[in-house]
């Protein structure tokens, strides 16, 4: 009796497996998907958590605010130069 079930069940299981809506191709699918955002989750936890160390500077270091300006907006002081070298760009993550 059970060996009657048998036949129809594995072709109920190959048709679910090879559905592209919703059998195993699907399932690899939303698999991937949730890989790669759990990769966009650490680059984003990383960059929030490097704004709020910047935050933390900003709010404790004197001069933090000053440096933050003028590198963004590639200033100097009175007496003082700004050099640019090929290839480089202002970073708001220099701590000296």
């Amino acid at each position: 009796m059970k060996a009657v079930w048998l036949v129809p069940g594995l072709a109920l299981l190959a048709v679910a497996a090879l559905d592209e809506e919703s059998g195993l191709a699907r399932w690899t699918h939303l698999r991937a998907e949730l890989a790669d955002a759990d990769v966009r989750i650490g680059v984003l936890e990383r960059e929030v958590s490097a704004l709020r160390r910047e935050a933390v500077r900003l709010e404790s270091e004197p001069f933090a605010i000053e440096r933050a300006i003028r590198e963004e907006l590639e200033l100097a002081r009175p007496g003082q130069q700004v050099i640019r070298l090929p290839g480089s760009k202002a970073s708001s993550d220099w701590n000296p």
